[in-house]
């Protein structure tokens, strides 16, 4: 079955009083086992879905925004419950509100998103196995070498916004 087939689909915090929909695939999954991430989610690594925040309906709730630190040093804003404090989503600097990293644990069936993915993987825990299967890079990868033709041109769409956004913030 083809991503696009399973969506949408519905995820949510742990207490249930933030809901979200998913309306399409995301542009694409990323096992991030970076030591920002591993400290940041108190696990071995992060599992986001990409995707356009205009493709996320709040079904539920309001997500209270926590602005936190990043590797990068521009910080990144984390969507977490008010009630629970679960992280649905996250938002970095250089994609800023157009974009969304779905916490993929937060799903109703996380298992609808396996990574496509592993990335910083020079600093993962050496326990885990990433399967063959899957890419893997040390670092950071190249989207033209692994994205899908269609999220590609999902990216180039948004992009004038993603450069709108970065542009006012050069100006604040």
């Amino acid at each position: 079955m083809t991503k696009s087939r399973i969506f949408p689909a519905e995820g949510g915090c742990a207490c249930q009083a933030v809901r979200y929909r998913i309306e399409t695939a995301p542009l694409f999954v990323h096992c991030c086992h970076c030591r920002w991430c591993q400290r940041e989610t108190g696990a071995s690594f992060a599992l986001n879905a990409m995707i356009e925040a205009d493709r996320v309906s709040l079904l539920a709730g309001e997500p209270e925004v926590v602005d936190t630190p990043s590797a990068s040093g521009q910080g990144q804003k984390i969507a977490r419950c008010p009630k629970c404090h679960v992280a649905v989503w996250s938002s970095y600097a250089g994609s800023g509100p157009i974009l969304r990293f779905m916490r993929v644990g937060t799903l109703d069936n996380p298992d609808l998103l396996p990574p496509d993915i592993h990335i910083y993987t020079s600093s993962k825990q050496p326990w885990v196995i990433i399967p063959d299967t899957v890419p893997s890079v040390t670092e950071y990868y190249d989207r033209e070498r692994y994205w899908s033709a269609e999220s590609l041109e999902r990216r180039l769409a948004i992009l004038p916004k993603i450069e709108a956004y970065q542009a006012e913030r050069q100006r604040a």
